[in-house]
């Protein structure tokens, strides 16, 4: 009787791991091969320029992500840098005064229309914001933006 006891219980440990591993395998699958919707298609929830972003961001990083993070953002302003990564391209807004800066990374198909600019254009970026980071070391503010696009 005891061994029957030991076996169903074995029996039911394993269901429990198999069923959590499945689980587990489905949420990765489905975070790594989420797909989003075109960028430029969607509409902003805020329009702001490159400087008032960054200075919301100096003056009070915790409310401007709380603000901020994960929405379709509208940003206008000067490229400093154009920065080449792999296959795809970076575009960076900076305060010159402070050395902080806002770093747009565009979806695979804006990419083409990202290369033709370059530093002293003036552009609109259509991202989602991940968010702002004050780096002690740098002293200085780092926003980033994802899945961007020209704003046409």
């Amino acid at each position: 009787m005891q061994t029957t006891n030991k076996r169903s219980w074995i029996k039911k440990v394993f269901v429990i791991i198999l069923v959590l591993l499945l689980a587990g395998g489905i949420a990765i699958y489905l975070i790594f091969t989420e797909k989003f919707e075109d960028t430029q298609k969607q509409s902003a929830a805020f329009s702001i320029s490159a400087d008032e972003l960054l200075k919301e961001f100096q003056t009070n990083e915790s409310a401007a992500n709380k603000k901020y993070i994960e929405k379709i953002i509208l940003v206008n302003g000067k490229i400093v840098e154009t920065e080449a990564v792999d296959s795809a391209i970076n575009i960076k807004m900076k305060d010159t005064l402070t050395g902080s800066y806002i770093i747009f990374a565009f979806q695979d198909q804006h990419i083409k229309d990202a290369k033709q600019f370059k530093e002293g254009d003036n552009v609109s970026i259509k991202g989602s914001c991940s968010g702002g980071i004050y780096s002690k070391i740098l002293e200085t503010e780092f926003i980033s933006f994802k899945r961007c696009a020209l704003n046409k």
